[in-house]
């Protein structure tokens, strides 16, 4: 992929973040802050209530290439995702979680697939997508059970043939950005699921890397989360089934 203009956008979902998301900023910036490529930080705001706002502010002082989106209400992480996405300019766009459980440096992984012509590069835990992936500290278990029986459904479903759908680190070329999620529907959990089932139904390339995963205890998925993403799945496949997602 040739790097003229803005080559990488690394978007950043953030809702009450104020106390973990700095060290996230941090290892981002200084990271993208070693490569040759012309990069920026986004970070999308979801209706915080706590101070998040004024800690990205503080953090981006006198960092032009990290910007901002500041929304009062509350949508989802879906919505804010799509936003981020939409509204990035890079060339490459990826999306990556506030609590850093994938550490940036996955995106060396990726970068090759992109060259290469992928339009879609996800990261998975789950070592039946791609030899390597773990979970260096692993969920508890009712967590895994959940999410076991949940990605059963979600290719039943949604996805046949991944086995996890909902790592929080995702890249997507601006092509292929634009095409998803500009008629993406989801806007809270499963919204990375129908990502994935609108690339399928366009027919991108979709590459897999393997991640080291470390989960956080402070996440802010729950239970009713877990509820909630099984009937955003049967919404894409009534999505799909009913045309929905045409252009």
């Amino acid at each position: 992929m040739e790097q003229d203009g803005l080559y990488l956008s690394v978007v950043i979902p953030a809702y009450n973040e104020e106390k973990r998301i700095t060290p996230t900023l941090q290892s981002v910036y200084a990271y993208l802050s070693r490569q040759p490529f012309t990069w920026e930080m986004l970070i999308a705001l979801d209706g915080p209530t706590d101070d998040t706002l004024g800690v990205i502010q503080a953090f981006a002082s006198g960092k032009p290439q990290v910007r901002w989106l500041n929304r009062a209400e509350n949508r989802g992480k879906g919505y804010t995702v799509r936003e981020g996405m939409l509204a990035a300019q890079g060339q490459v766009r990826l999306f990556m979680d506030a609590d850093n459980s994938t550490d940036i440096t996955h995106f060396e992984q990726m970068q090759p697939l992109f060259d290469e012509g992928y339009d879609v590069v996800i990261g998975s835990r789950d070592g039946k997508d791609v030899s390597g992936a773990k979970q260096t500290v692993p969920q508890p278990f009712l967590k895994r059970l959940l999410g076991d029986a949940g990605n059963l459904f979600i290719q039943l479903m949604a996805v046949p043939g991944i086995w996890d759908t909902q790592c929080g680190f995702k890249g997507f070329t601006a092509v292929s950005t634009q095409r998803i999620f500009s008629v993406s529907k989801i806007d809270r959990w499963g919204f990375d699921i129908e990502a994935l089932a609108i690339a399928r139904k366009l027919k991108y390339r979709i590459g897999i890397i393997a991640t080291r995963w470390v989960d956080d205890a402070d996440t802010h998925v729950n239970l009713r989360a877990y509820i909630n993403t099984i009937f955003e799945v049967l919404k894409v496949r009534w999505h799909l089934l009913t045309g929905a997602y045409q252009q």
